[in-house]
């Protein structure tokens, strides 16, 4: 049986996969509102990502007797000033979701719940090919320097996902 701070731990990480959601989704607004429809529906697939993500968590708590509880949502940030600031955000924000996960995982370890650490292996790779795939997209930015025709081009790439 899990421990209740241990529960608590994934409810808390449940919770926060929700913001994620959100967070990406007020990113995807911004990029639609400038006409980057790419940029903006790469954005949206990983909203809808991270709301999968809470809800592996919501099964998982679910299967281990817990309960899930919903927690307040804070409102993200709304109007960026490039598209390499949202980028950089994102990054900055999976940056988070990995230290969080790890302090997961060094619970559970602690509390030797072997069924949590298992589960949260998934979630340890995840987030290895998410900081990847942001670094990528931020090295492409960086590379155009604002210029249309690379902003275009990599719109245009990001909305193939």
């Amino acid at each position: 049986m899990a421990s209740e701070k241990l529960l608590n731990a994934l409810n808390d990480q449940f919770n926060f996969e929700l913001l994620s959601g959100y967070y990406y989704m007020a990113m995807a607004s911004y990029c639609s509102a400038e006409n980057m429809n790419g940029f903006s529906h790469f954005l949206h697939e990983q909203s809808k990502e991270e709301y999968e993500h809470a809800m592996k968590l919501y099964e998982f708590i679910n299967d281990i007797d817990g309960r899930v509880k919903m927690q307040a949502i804070s409102e993200p940030k709304n109007d960026y000033n490039s598209f390499l600031e949202v980028f950089e955000e994102a990054l900055s924000h999976e940056q988070l979701v990995t230290s969080k996960i790890n302090n997961l995982l060094n619970l559970a370890t602690e509390e030797k719940h072997y069924p949590t650490i298992q589960f949260l292996q998934w979630f340890v790779e995840e987030q290895v090919e998410e900081e990847a795939s942001m670094k990528d997209i931020i090295f492409k930015l960086k590379g155009i320097d604002g210029k249309f025709t690379g902003l275009y081009l990599l719109d245009k790439e990001l909305g193939k996902r």
